[in-house]
C-alpha cells in the first residue's frame, strides 16, 4: 500500500492565482523600497533621514497591525483586503505623480511611504489568516512555505529591476510600476467567492476583539516565546536594513543598478535558504535553526561593515539573506502554531507589531548612532549586541514547544442547561466547578490548577478564584467570572484539545464516580 501524497497548495485555483499576483506585487514593493531609499539619499545628506525611510515602512505595522488583526477576525477578510490594497495603490500612484512633477520633498517621501505601509499593515494579518481557507489542512504547511518562497523570489527580482529602472528612468518610474503591480492582487480578490465558516454566535465588537487578542497574548506562553525571540533578533537586525542604502551609495560608491544587484544577492541567499531549510529541519530543532541564523546574521553585519567593494558586500548580504529567511520562517511558523483559529489573525498581528516595532525602534537608534560614530562602527555594535543576547534568549526562551500543541477546537464542554429562554447577552456570569480532592494531594491539585487559571483568563474570564469549603476541606470550588453569557458561549468554542489534556490532568484528582459539579450563575433579569 502506498502512502497518499500530500496535496499541493497550487492545486487550489484561488491560492495559485493569489500566489502569483502577490509575487508580482512584492516585486513592485521591493522596487519601491530601492527607489525610496535611493531618492532619499538625493534629497538629504543625513544618515538619520535615510534610516527614517525604513522607519516609515515599519512604524505603520507597529501601529495598525493589531487593529488589522482584530478586523480580520470579525469582518469579511476579502473586503478588508480589497480596501487596504486599494488605499495603498492610490498612495503609490500619488507618490509617482508627485515625483514625476518634481515636487517631492523628504517629508512628502516619508509621508507617502508611511501611507503605503498603512495599507500593508491593515492587510498583513488577513493575508496570513486566509491561507487555511484556500488550501486543504494537509497542504497548509506547504502553503506557508510557498508564501515565504514567493516573498524571496520577489526579493531576488525586485531590487535588481528597481535599480535598473532607476538608472534608466528615475525613481518616479519605479513608483508608477509599483502601483501597477498591485492591480493583480485586487483582481484576484474581486473574483474570489469566499465562503466564511464561523460560529453561529454574533461577531465580537471591535474593542472587545482587541482586548481578547491582548488577553490571549498575555496568557499564551508559546506565543510569548516567539515575541521575545523576535525582539531579540529584529532590534539588532534592523541596523543592516536601515543603513544599507547609504552603505551602497556613499560607503561603496555604487550606482542604482549595482545597489539593486546587492539586494538581489541578498534575495538569492534567501531563496537558497528557503530550499535548504526543509532538509535542515529534519536534523536541527527550531531553536537550533534560530540560534544559527542569529549568529550568521551577526557575522554578515560585521562583514558588511568592513566590506571594501561590491564583491565583499554582496557575499555578506547573501549570507544575511540566508540567515534572514531562516529566522523569518522559523518565527512566523512558530507564531502560526501558537494560536488557535478564533484568534489567529490577532496573534499574528501581535507578532507583526513586535517585529515591526523592533525594526522601527532599531532603525531610528542605529541611524542616530551612525551619525555619531560612523556606519562601520554602528554595524559592529549591532553585530556584537545580537551575538551577546543570543545565549540568554536561546536557553531561557526556547522555540519548539508550540509544535506539540493541538490548538484545534475540542468542543468537549457540554452545552449549559438553561431553564426557560436562553439568557442571550445578559451578565455578568459566574461558573463554579466543585471538586472533591484527597486532602493529602491538595498541594498537587493547586499546582495543576494554575494551568486552568491561565486557560480560563486567556479565553474570556475576568476573574478567577479557587476556594476551599471550611466545613468540608476535601471540597474545593473553582469559580470564574465572565462579562456576559455570550462570552461564556464563546469560551465553549475556544477550548482546544491541548486545554482538554490539561483539564484531564485536573479531573484525575477528583474523587467519586460522578464528574465535578458545574453550576452557571447569571445576574437575574
Amino acid at each position: 500500500m502506498t502512502e497518499e501524497a500530500t496535496p499541493s497548495p497550487l492545486a487550489s485555483r484561488v491560492f495559485r492565482a493569489l500566489w502569483v499576483a502577490t509575487i508580482v506585487s512584492n516585486v513592485g514593493t521591493w522596487m519601491h523600497d530601492v527607489g525610496a531609499g535611493w531618492l532619499m539619499t538625493s534629497l538629504s545628506a543625513e544618515p538619520l533621514m535615510v534610516a527614517l525611510v525604513q522607519a516609515a515602512t515599519t512604524l505603520p505595522m507597529f501601529l495598525l497591525a493589531l487593529p488589522g488583526g482584530a478586523l480580520a477576525d470579525i469582518v469579511d477578510r476579502r473586503r478588508l483586503l480589497m480596501g487596504a490594497q486599494l488605499f495603498a495603490l492610490l498612495a503609490t500612484a500619488l507618490l509617482a505623480v508627485t515625483t514625476f512633477s518634481g515636487g517631492v520633498t523628504p517629508v512628502l517621501l516619508l509621508s507617502f511611504t508611511c501611507a503605503i505601509a498603512c495599507g500593508a499593515a491593515l492587510s498583513a494579518p488577513a493575508f496570513q489568516a486566509i491561507v487555511p481557507e484556500l488550501v486543504p489542512r494537509a497542504a497548509l504547511q506547504q502553503a506557508v512555505a510557498l508564501n515565504s518562497l514567493g516573498i524571496n523570489i520577489a526579493r531576488a527580482i525586485g531590487p535588481a529591476l528597481g535599480g535598473l529602472v532607476i538608472a534608466l528612468a528615475g525613481p518616479a518610474a519605479v513608483f508608477a510600476l509599483n502601483a501597477v503591480s498591485g492591480l493583480g492582487v485586487l483582481l484576484v480578490l474581486a473574483r474570489w467567492r469566499r465562503q466564511p465558516a464561523g460560529s453561529g454566535l454574533p461577531a465580537e465588537h471591535f474593542l472587545g476583539a482587541l482586548r481578547a487578542g491582548a488577553r490571549y497574548a498575555a496568557r499564551a506562553p508559546a506565543l510569548q516565546v516567539v515575541l521575545v525571540r523576535s525582539i531579540g533578533f529584529f532590534l539588532f537586525a534592523s541596523a543592516l536594513w536601515a543603513l544599507l542604502p547609504i552603505i551602497g551609495r556613499r560607503e561603496l560608491g555604487l550606482g542604482p543598478a549595482a545597489y539593486g544587484g546587492l539586494l538581489t544577492l541578498m534575495g538569492l541567499g534567501a531563496v537558497a535558504g528557503a530550499v535548504l531549510l526543509p532538509r535542515l529541519r529534519g536534523h536541527v530543532s527550531a531553536n537550533g535553526i534560530t540560534a544559527g541564523g542569529s549568529l550568521l546574521f551577526a557575522a554578515a553585519m560585521f562583514g558588511l561593515g568592513h566590506a571594501g567593494g561590491f564583491v565583499a558586500a554582496g557575499a555578506a548580504l547573501a549570507v544575511a539573506g540566508l540567515a534572514w529567511i531562516a529566522m523569518m520562517s522559523s518565527l512566523n511558523g512558530a507564531a502560526q502554531m501558537s494560536a488557535p483559529a478564533w484568534v489567529k489573525a490577532r496573534a499574528l498581528a501581535i507578532y507583526l507589531v513586535t517585529f515591526q516595532g523592533a525594526m522601527t525602534a532599531g532603525s531610528m537608534l542605529w541611524g542616530a548612532l551612525a551619525g555619531k560614530i560612523g556606519i562601520p562602527a554602528t554595524l559592529m555594535v549591532a553585530a556584537i549586541g545580537m551575538a551577546a543576547v543570543l545565549p540568554l534568549l536561546g536557553f531561557r526562551f526556547r522555540l519548539g514547544a508550540e509544535a506539540a500543541l493541538d490548538l484545534s477546537p475540542s468542543l468537549h464542554w457540554p452545552a449549559p442547561i438553561v431553564a426557560g429562554d436562553a439568557p442571550a447577552d445578559r451578565g455578568p456570569v459566574m461558573v463554579t466547578i466543585e471538586y472533591r480532592i484527597d486532602p493529602a494531594r491538595t498541594a498537587e491539585f493547586l499546582a495543576a490548577m494554575q494551568d486552568m487559571r491561565r486557560i480560563r483568563r486567556r479565553d474570556g474570564a475576568i476573574q478567577w478564584h479557587l476556594l476551599q469549603d471550611a466545613a468540608t476541606p476535601d471540597v474545593i470550588v473553582e469559580s470564574f467570572m465572565l462579562a456576559s453569557w455570550l462570552e461564556h458561549l464563546r469560551q465553549h468554542e475556544r477550548v482546544t484539545h491541548a486545554d482538554r489534556e490539561n483539564q484531564a490532568v485536573v479531573n484525575a484528582f477528583h474523587l467519586g464516580p460522578e464528574p465535578p459539579l458545574v453550576r452557571h450563575l447569571i445576574q437575574p433579569a
